[in-house]
Order: structure tokens, then sequence, then C-alpha cells
């Protein structure tokens, strides 16, 4: 599909289509939303639309899980959502980057509840819904859990309010679970192994045998179906055992003997957060790590820190690495302003809760509208410049973002340049080249209205 450029002028054709509703249209002016030609109507309501845009503020559902195994990553990405509101709303974002015109969005400021999901989905669900009925959010986001990006996606769809997913990994979020008012940036699985199978080939060897390690819920059978694809073809690797693990489990002898005894050469790590440092810490206690190469196709933030010298030499993949500061000036912003705010460098969950909401406020400029069926077709055929990952636009057709996906290896200590070079970037590849066919996703993108 042909795509628009990146200018800001608003599209007056098929965005000022009339409907009806002059009282409706009357509420726009007061709020300083007047509509695009003179003759033109509002659109009908929709979602929250338009009484979530009636005053001088919108409001943003956001959900991180601040308890339970993700929480770390949580926190995290809490931090993303603070440090990006604040930027937008005071107009340092629009300093740094062309696509945004001043403070707010289109003269708006954003405000923002946080609700924690405990790392599962019912309390983020329970939580957006009070967003959306109470506050009238006019945007939802976040999460670090594919079951729970799903449901607050399904919800979106339902309620009509257009939802920038948080961390999110499985095939499935922007596959057969697919939402026309769902738009993920986080590379999927599939992207991630396609990145990571011809490094790990060259770099372990070919014909090895694999141990697998996978939660059991959608996010940890899309990486183990995508990873065994690959690797199988990339490097001719083969199975030798496969160990499915609830979310939250703490002691993982049981399954981490049959992988000691599988006779694997490689052990690929798919747990995520406190589950994959907790079952990496007791892998090397038996042994698993001296006899058999670590692979962790998503590494998950901190864990490098929680692990030290166990990931060294560890190959993975990241949304996001601070490292890329050195290629993209929008990532060097985004990582110094966290620093000096945060006193670290920011982790990945961070960063797609800055790069989504930041996508989200250009659109809106860009369609020059809050409107849900506006920014959702923007959305679909914008093309963002100068991003903190460079020029990236959303899949039409899947609403993934097409990305580049950071291949990244372990550093030692010794080749550490600070207290927070943990890994060196192997290779940046081309989300085109990642990018699944549309039609093998399985996506059916709902209806708009």
């Amino acid at each position: 599909m042909a795509r628009k450029d990146d200018a800001f002028a608003p599209d007056a054709g098929r965005r000022g289509f009339l409907r009806n509703s002059a009282g409706i249209a009357g509420g726009l002016l007061a709020a300083g939303l007047a509509p695009r030609s003179a003759e033109a109507a509002a659109p009908s309501p929709l979602g929250t639309w338009p009484l979530g845009i009636t005053g001088d503020s919108i409001f943003v559902g956001v959900t991180c899980p601040l308890t339970g195994p993700y929480s770390a990553a949580g926190e995290d990405h809490k931090k993303g959502y603070e440090l990006v509101i604040d930027h937008i709303n005071s107009g340092e974002l629009a300093k740094h980057w062309h696509h945004l015109r001043g403070k707010g969005v289109l003269g708006k400021q954003i405000r923002y509840q946080v609700g924690d999901t405990e790392s599962v989905p019912n309390p983020g669900v329970q939580a957006q819904t009070r967003f959306i009925s109470q506050d009238k959010a006019i945007m939802i986001t976040g999460s670090v859990n594919s079951a729970t990006a799903i449901a607050i996606e399904k919800l979106a769809q339902r309620e009509k309010v257009v939802n920038m997913v948080g961390a999110s990994g499985s095939n499935d979020t922007t596959g057969k679970d697919c939402q026309r008012y769902g738009f993920r940036s986080q590379p999927s699985a599939y992207m991630a192994a396609k990145a990571l199978a011809p490094v790990v080939a060259k770099q372990i060897g070919r014909n090895k045998k694999v141990a697998y390690l996978v939660p059991d819920y959608t996010y940890g059978e899309s990486v183990y179906d995508s990873m065994t694809e690959f690797t199988g073809k990339d490097g001719g690797w083969k199975l030798a055992t496969k160990q499915v693990v609830p979310l939250g489990t703490k002691d993982f002898s049981s399954y981490l003997l049959n992988i000691a005894n599988s006779g694997a050469d490689v052990f690929v790590n798919v747990a995520f957060g406190a589950d994959c440092v907790l079952s990496t810490k007791q892998a090397k206690q038996f042994g698993i790590l001296e006899k058999m190469k670590l692979v962790v196709p998503n590494i998950s933030p901190f864990q490098a820190k929680e692990l030290g010298a166990l990931m060294q030499g560890v190959y993975g993949t990241f949304d996001f690495y601070w490292g890329l500061e050195d290629r993209f000036p929008m990532a060097k912003f985004f990582v110094e302003a966290f620093e000096k705010r945060f006193h670290y460098k920011p982790e990945w969950c961070a960063h797609i809760a800055y790069l989504q909401t930041m996508l989200w406020a250009a659109t809106v400029e860009k369609a020059n509208s809050f409107y849900p069926v506006d920014v959702i077709k923007t959305l679909e055929t914008a093309s963002f410049s100068d991003t903190t990952l460079g020029t990236v636009h959303y899949d039409p057709e899947t609403h993934q973002l097409v990305r580049p996906v950071p291949v990244v290896v372990g550093n030692k200590p010794s080749a550490m340049k600070n207290a927070y070079d943990y890994y060196h970037v192997a290779g940046l590849v081309p989300g085109a080249e990642t990018m699944p066919p549309a039609s093998i996703t399985g996506c059916k993108l709902g209806s708009y209205t």
C-alpha cells in the first residue's frame, strides 16, 4: 500500500465527511475543535468521543504490572509513560521531534492514571474499563504480558477506544487476535526469531539439539513456535525437549532436570521477567549453563543486572537497547532524559511506553482530530521519521509496527564501558526483512465503527 508523507497538513477530504448532530458540533466548537469546513457537521458519537475531548485536557488510561512476576518491567514501563506525557505536555518533545507542534496534543494537556495489571489479564481489563467508563479515556495503553495485551485489545475494539499496546511479544497480538483498535510496536515473536536465528546458527553452530523452557500462555507458545521454525530453517537445530511451565513458577527443578538430561547443546529460555531470572539461576545450579549455550529470544528488562556474569555471551533480542543512542538522535534524547530523571539507563519497556505514546500524539496532530476513525486511518497510512528507531510505520493489514529488530550479545565485564553496558548490538535487522506475510498471520481486523 502506498504511504502518505510525513507532512502534517490535515486530510480535508476523507476525514472531512458529514455525519450528523449540530448539538455535538456546537460542543466541539466550544472545545476549540471546529469542523474542517464551514459546511461539515461532526461525526456521530463513537467510543468516548466527543465526551472525552470537551474540556481543555484529555485522559489516557495506562496499565502496568506493578505487582507479580513482571513487576520490575512494569515499573520501568510506568516511568516511560511518566516521562513521555511530561514531555508532550511541556512541549519538550516538540522541540526535538518535528511531528509535534507544541504543548499538549492539539493544544490539550494529557491527564492519566496507572492501573496495576498484577501481571495477569483481569485486573488490567478492569482498570481500563474503569478509565473508559468513568474518565472517558480517549486512548488506552500499557501491558507487560501478551495475555493482558490481547484482553485489553479486545476491550478497546468493543468500546471503540484506540489502544496503543504495551509490551507484548506474542504473534497473536497482531495475528489471530489482532483488532482494528489495537496497534503494537514491540517486535512479534516471529520478527525476533527471524532476526535472531541466522545469528545464533552462525555463532553457535548448525545441527544443534535444543532444550526449551516455555511459559504456559500465548507469549511462550508464540516464541517457541517461531524459534523452532527459524532455527530449524537457518541452522538445522532439532528439538531435544520442550518443558512448559506455569507463569510465576518458583521451583523449576523438575523441568530443569529434564533439560539437564536431554542431551541438548543449547538451552533456549523463553521465560520472562522474574521467572527468567529465577530459572536461569536454578539452571546454573543444575550445571546446565556449563554444558549448554544459553539463548534468550526476548531478553527481559533488568535481566543482566540480576544475573550478572551468567549473561556473558548470551544471544537474544530487545525491543530497544540504550546503546542505540549512537545511531538515532531521538534515541539519544530519550536515553539522556530518562537517565537524568530516573538515574539509570532506560530498559526497553520504558521505551515502548515512550514510543507508542509519541506516535499516537503525532498521529492525532497529523489527523487534526481525536475522532477514533480518523486516528486509526492515519495510523494505518502514516510514516514517522526520526523516531528512537529511525523511520517506522504500522502495517495496515496487521497493525504491527515495521521497525528494526536489535540482536544483542551479553558483554564480558572487561568489555563493559560503564555500569549499564551489559550488551552490544550484534545486528540491527530492518523491519521489512523480519515481517511475516499478512496472509499467514491469521489477522482479520475488525470494523472501524
